[in-house]
């Protein structure tokens, strides 16, 4: 990379969890809390109802929970694998519930398709497969220290 000139740009490569926890994060905490304050967890119940969705109003608060307090783990990188395994398996439920009969992209007027879904999915994985990174509470708490630093060489002791 250095005869593009973008070894400086390398230095920076460890920001990239950070930067994709919190970008994602901060949308699935404004998704949550926007169902407390706007929509109103009754409705959304109300919504998972039309749809079929057994315990629709169990549901509703489940998956506010889950946006909610998942997207502030991500944000703060506490158990970040965990709290994108189950924002993955939201949306994908989502997708399967809502977007599936919008489309990828949807018509005007029909509210959006399921490529902001699937974009956040990607970040999501991103994150459950590669880890949070160095700057997390989970590094920081030893949680995911060895998936960062790579395996530790025992013949040393």
């Amino acid at each position: 990379m250095r005869t593009l000139g973008l070894s400086p740009v390398n230095r920076l490569a460890e920001f990239a969890p950070l930067v994709v926890r919190v970008i994602v994060g901060v949308i699935m905490v404004a998704h949550g809390w926007q169902k407390i304050t706007q929509i109103g967890v009754g409705n959304f119940g109300g919504f998972l109802a039309q749809l079929g969705v057994p315990l629709p109003t169990l549901m509703a608060y489940v998956v506010t929970f889950v946006e909610l307090v998942a997207g502030i783990l991500l944000i703060l990188g506490l158990f970040s694998r965990l709290a994108a395994l189950f924002l993955t398996i939201d949306l994908v439920v989502a997708i399967l519930l809502v977007k599936v009969n919008i489309g990828f992209i949807a018509p005007a007027g029909r509210g959006a398709g399921a490529e902001l879904d699937l974009a956040l999915i990607a970040g999501f994985l991103a994150i459950f497969l590669a880890g949070p990174g160095r700057i997390s509470l989970d590094h920081a708490l030893g949680i995911e220290r060895g998936v960062a630093e790579g395996p530790v060489d025992r013949s040393l002791r």
